[in-house]
């Protein structure tokens, strides 16, 4: 890998920071939010519904259309709009209007990421792709580490709308970054609006990237209501809930890299295929609680650890079908991470109204069960679909 190709890529790594800490920030700071709203704890988790349901609606649409601009014209438009949205978001005087803002920045990311992850794959090697993916998207798993404990941190000291602002400040220098690291010209495959079309009416290939959704839609059956849990169950504070999310951070940053070398050794299915099963093994955990704080700490770690493995391989799986459409297959991926994640979040949010938090763990742990099955039914089509040479 040369040095400009290394310089581009650690580029778009630092953007995905921005991007991650504002996309799942409404997770470390729900419960701030709801009562400075008057919100339920249920009403304001459904803030990462409108921006899931957004992004998952938008990003393969815009992607596609704007297939044939530029490179970088394309991310720096992406960032302004999602600068602007955060900025609303701090600003809001009422549930509705960060409703609103929500939706306007998941319009932005969903340009940002997909796009992002298509430049990097084109600027290495086929054997090398799983580990600069898991790089480019590092700058997500830090904002789980470090940016999103320390929005929750803010939230609970001075306020949720600081949180917010943080992140429409960091938009800046990441849309300055983008536009004199990436170079003007950049070669890619241009895609149209067709080209997502064919994709849409593709059974194996929609089966493929809907692995997303059921994965992760599970994971976020317990995640989106994981500060709760801390709280209700468990008995944490703001320091204890602050430090649990710093250790699923620790264990993303561990997890997204480990991912990258685990597919590129054993390949993307089998990676898969292993992260399903140990998921199945921790989830139950979670509806034990409370269980001794270290204990649940290691839980916790590990837990993260196993389900940010998950994306490189999966983004890796997806190219090998059509390396040609990579831009519009990795959009739709990451619809299907924000389908799942709204899926996950609803999901959640009625086991939580009707059971309770305790429940959480085993709920997710039966979503796991399904997505293993999806999985395997998927490799089967494209078995079928796309044979080895």
């Amino acid at each position: 890998m040369s040095t400009a190709s290394r310089t581009v890529i650690w580029s778009l790594s630092a953007a995905n920071f921005v991007v991650g800490m504002g996309a799942f920030l409404v997770i470390g700071i729900l419960e701030p939010l709801a009562q400075d709203l008057g919100a339920s704890r249920a009403a304001a988790g459904n803030l990462m519904t409108t921006y899931a349901l957004t992004y998952a609606v938008l990003s393969p649409l815009l992607v596609a259309a704007t297939g044939r601009i530029g490179r970088r014209r394309v991310l720096a438009a992406g960032f302004s709009l999602y600068g602007l949205a955060s900025l609303a978001s701090a600003l809001a005087p009422d549930i509705t209007t960060l409703h609103l803002a929500r939706a306007l920045a998941a319009a932005g990311a969903g340009v940002i990421t997909p796009v992002a992850a298509a430049v990097a794959a084109t600027l290495v090697s086929a054997d090398q792709r799983a580990r600069t993916l898991a790089l480019v998207f590092a700058g997500i798993t830090v904002a789980q580490a470090l940016g999103i404990p320390a929005g929750s941190w803010l939230a609970y000291t001075i306020g949720w709308r600081w949180a917010f602002g943080v992140v429409a400040l960091l938009s800046l220098p990441a849309l300055i970054l983008l536009w004199r690291m990436i170079p003007p010209g950049l070669p890619f495959h241009a895609v149209a609006l067709r080209d997502l079309r064919a994709n849409l009416t593709s059974l194996p290939i929609m089966v493929s990237v809907l692995f997303t959704t059921t994965f992760l839609g599970a994971i976020f059956v317990l995640y989106t209501y994981f500060t709760p849990l801390l709280a209700q169950v468990q008995g944490l504070g703001r320091d204890g809930i602050s430090l649990m999310l710093l250790l699923f951070g620790i264990g993303a940053i561990f997890g997204n890299l480990i991912g990258g070398i685990l597919s590129d050794r054993f390949g993307p299915s089998r990676t898969l295929i292993g992260l399903c099963l140990a998921q199945l093994a921790v989830l139950p955990l979670f509806s034990i609680l409370p269980l001794n704080p270290w204990v649940l700490g290691l839980i916790v770690l590990i837990w993260s650890v196993i389900g940010w493995s998950f994306g490189a391989a999966q983004q890796v799986r997806l190219i090998i079908l059509d390396a040609t459409q990579a831009p519009v297959l990795l959009s739709l991926n990451a619809a299907g991470v924000y389908i799942g994640t709204a899926l996950g979040a609803f999901i959640g949010g009625l086991v939580l109204a009707g059971f309770g938090p305790g429940l959480l763990g085993l709920a997710a742990a039966a979503g796991v069960a399904l997505s293993l099955a999806h999985l395997l039914w998927s490799d089967k089509l494209n078995r079928r679909t796309f044979p080895a040479p």
